[in-house]
């Protein structure tokens, strides 16, 4: 348990009881599952190393000085112990995870105050970089990836993954959270529904729940349901995990639930397999796609209109969306000329 978290206590004029204490242990649990456990992760690393950054000044990280974070902002963006210098994005984390810190321990950090805004103004300024983002997996690539896999209980695993992964534009984390029944395990991050037409998932996402609605694909070959479908039954998996490990053999399914790090491996993986973007180097072609690749290729290949994409993707807004529109055959609609130049 996070050290926060003990911080959730009885009011000290209360006197404890076994009802209260266990209320306690409740309240604490609950603090715990209110950030997803890789931030809770990365915040936890975030306050040690600027505890430990304190301390090497001479100074103490309690209460907040703004003074102090603007310091030590500008030793991450231009560090004098020969440490690497972090990216932009890596330190407003960084300012993010302080900020949840100090709120844990009843104290408000100020990031508009002059000494921390300006100083990571001109740190964006200085520093910033486009964003590096992945490639998208287009269709014809995730055709081309499913068909290097076997179909033994392995392949037939990694086949649902894919497809399932792309149909749905689906997080890797959400691809491995899912059960077969609601309520079948506690940590599951939601289930699925097989009907006459498709699946129907439904996720607890970063933006709370959403159902996703995937339709039964035109081949069997490459359906995403008749490849779910296939995988349950010779898997027999009839209750927990949808996605779990296998034997060594490849001829038995295991209990335990695949770490999402898994979908991330297989997408590489099978690029290399499948020879796409050839032309690279394979160090280059590795560092292209990853677990977003499979979101991001949904939404750059459907032919739809936008919104059914947004709300497919769960996202809040269309230019949330628009990001993760990424298309190799660009200008596709020529303005200049549609303006009659």
């Amino acid at each position: 348990m996070r050290e926060d978290d003990d911080r959730i206590t009885l009011p000290v004029h209360v006197a404890g009881s076994g009802t209260l204490d266990r209320l306690v242990d409740t309240a604490r649990d609950y603090a715990k599952a209110s950030t997803a456990e890789n931030t809770n992760k990365a915040y936890a690393a975030d306050w040690k190393h600027f505890a430990r950054w304190c301390r090497l000044k001479g100074a103490e990280p309690l209460p907040p000085s703004s003074e102090m974070i603007g310091l030590y902002l500008a030793d991450l963006a231009a560090p004098t112990n020969g440490s690497p210098t972090l990216s932009v994005n890596t330190i407003e984390r960084r300012l993010s995870g302080l900020a949840w810190n100090y709120a844990q321990r009843g104290f408000i950090l100020d990031r508009k105050n002059r000494h921390i805004a300006s100083v990571l103004a001109g740190i964006k300024r200085k520093h910033a970089r486009p964003p590096v983002q992945k490639e998208a997996i287009q269709a014809e690539d995730i055709l081309a990836m499913v068909a290097t896999l076997s179909y033994d209980l392995r392949g037939l695993r990694d086949r649902a993954i894919l497809l399932l992964g792309y149909a749905g534009g689906l997080r890797r984390s959400e691809i491995v959270s899912l059960d077969v029944h609601k309520d079948d395990t506690p940590e599951a991050g939601g289930w699925i529904e097989i009907f006459e037409k498709g699946a129907l998932l439904t996720l607890n996402a970063k933006t709370g729940w959403r159902e996703v609605e995937i339709g039964r694909g035109t081949k069997e070959q490459t359906c995403p349901v008749q490849a779910l479908e296939q995988w349950l039954h010779f898997a027999k998996i009839e209750f927990g995990p949808v996605f779990v490990g296998t034997s060594r053999d490849g001829k038995r399914a295991l209990d335990a639930r695949l770490n999402d790090k898994h979908v991330a491996r297989l997408i590489k993986r099978t690029v290399l397999d499948a020879g796409i973007r050839s032309e690279l180097p394979e160090k280059e072609r590795l560092a292209l796609f990853s677990g977003h690749s499979l979101r991001a290729g949904l939404a750059s290949s459907a032919e739809v209109d936008e919104r059914y994409v947004q709300k497919h993707l769960g996202h809040a807004s269309a230019e949330m969306t628009r990001r993760y529109q990424r298309r190799r055959d660009r200008f596709r609609v020529n303005l200049t000329k549609a303006a009659g130049l």
